[in-house]
């Protein structure tokens, strides 16, 4: 086992913020295996990389000897979490909690290890809570303390309704610390005060305060929103291999750092020489290939991963993709951009007469694939490879 000092160096490793340290060190000095927390309302049924952040940190907590509680918010699901929210969030019925759930847990076997993974529903608890119990939790807060959550203030001050319904989320969030009597809760830095209302509500009940870990939410292939599926700038963890391995390759030099900081399981050490090797001329496209096959071998297999690789360079590396070449982001409207406007305004053509002569001349292609379509629209998050003709490339990311 590693010493405290290396055990909180994995810890800490992409995180936030540690809510308090000196706790944790305290929980770790008793040598005992720690409840470590983190909840997931069910509300898609399939997960991308930036649902992985939290369960990469929980794997990293069972690699390091401690009992991971993945949480499925069955009961909270059906209120809709507020987190963020300008709207009330529709709430979803029981009959999508359960399917999404059940494809949760298929899921997160890919990166948890099932012997040191206990899944709870927090149904289990709350639907056994009458009413004078839900009314002795609502007591133990304040609505000046509800108020201070940013999102709720932003929208009490700009007069959005706040339904009752909602103030009991971030209650419930943290009562199930409680039931579950976690020693650590991990969620993203947006999660930051139903973290902490977990803890105040720990102590009211008689238990030690968990300690809260923090993650970032990760950006999308953009580089600037977050990961989102309705921003299409998502890898899904259920992508098939090749799709996984071009996205990744798509991703530019300086958000693979970030990337392989919050994704990766390669040693911090290892992590280091590729930085130094990168700052002493290295190419960073030879340290991307690593991370990608890391990455597809983890949710499908080591020799997908392979395979992958190998069409990857039969589609571009055979001669034909420079070791560098522009970046450009271009502003995408509602309904997309037309390809042959993208082109021009990457400045790969003149003219989008010229880009409609390349597509019908075949010498145009997306990530190594022909265009043939002249009306194919590409939406905001998308981030492509665009060539034209044999020497004429780009990467292009729609905002």
């Amino acid at each position: 086992m590693p010493s405290i000092d290396e055990a909180l160096e994995i810890i800490r490793r992409g995180c936030d913020e540690l809510l308090i340290e000196s706790e944790l060190v305290d929980k770790l000095k008793t040598g005992r295996s720690l409840r470590v927390k983190a909840g997931f309302d069910p509300t898609a049924p399939d997960l991308h990389l930036g649902h992985t952040v939290l369960i990469n940190k929980l794997r990293q907590f069972q690699d390091l000897g401690h009992e991971v509680m993945f949480l499925i918010g069955d009961f909270t699901g059906m209120i809709g979490d507020p987190t963020g929210k300008n709207v009330t969030r529709k709430p979803l019925s029981r009959d999508e909690v359960i399917e999404n759930a059940r494809t949760y847990e298929q899921q997160i076997f890919k990166i948890l290890d099932p012997e040191q993974t206990l899944v709870m529903f927090n149904s289990s608890w709350m639907g056994q809570m009458d009413a004078a119990g839900l009314i002795q939790l609502a007591a133990k807060h304040t609505v000046a303390r509800m108020l201070e959550r940013d999102d709720f203030a932003k929208r009490y001050g700009g007069g959005q309704p706040i339904a009752i319904h909602e103030f009991l989320y971030p209650l419930i969030q943290g009562y199930d610390s409680v039931a579950m009597k976690a020693d650590v809760e991990l969620g993203g830095t947006d999660q930051k005060f139903n973290l902490l209302v977990g803890r105040e509500l720990q102590k009211h009940y008689g238990q030690a305060p968990q300690v809260v870990l923090t993650m970032p939410i990760l950006e999308g292939l953009d580089g600037v929103q977050k990961m989102s599926k309705s921003l299409n700038n998502y890898i899904g963890i259920a992508d098939a291999p090749n799709d996984m391995f071009g996205k990744l390759m798509s991703v530019s030099d300086d958000l693979m750092w970030r990337y392989i900081e919050l994704l990766s399981f390669e040693p911090l050490v290892t992590v280091r020489q590729w930085r130094q090797d990168v700052e002493r001329g290295r190419n960073p496209r030879d340290i991307k290939v690593v991370f990608a096959q890391e990455i597809v071998a983890r949710f499908h297999s080591q020799a997908a991963s392979e395979a992958a690789l190998a069409d990857f360079e039969a589609r571009f590396r055979q001669g034909v993709l420079p070791d560098e070449m522009p970046e450009v982001s271009l502003e995408a409207p509602e309904g997309g951009l037309p390809v042959a406007q993208l082109l021009k305004l990457a400045g790969l053509v003149p003219s989008t007469s010229e880009a409609l002569r390349q597509i019908a001349g075949g010498g145009v292609k997306l990530d190594g694939e022909k265009v043939a379509d002249k009306g194919l629209l590409l939406t905001r998050g998308t981030v492509v490879v665009a060539q034209v003709g044999k020497r004429r490339f780009a990467r292009v990311s729609l905002l």
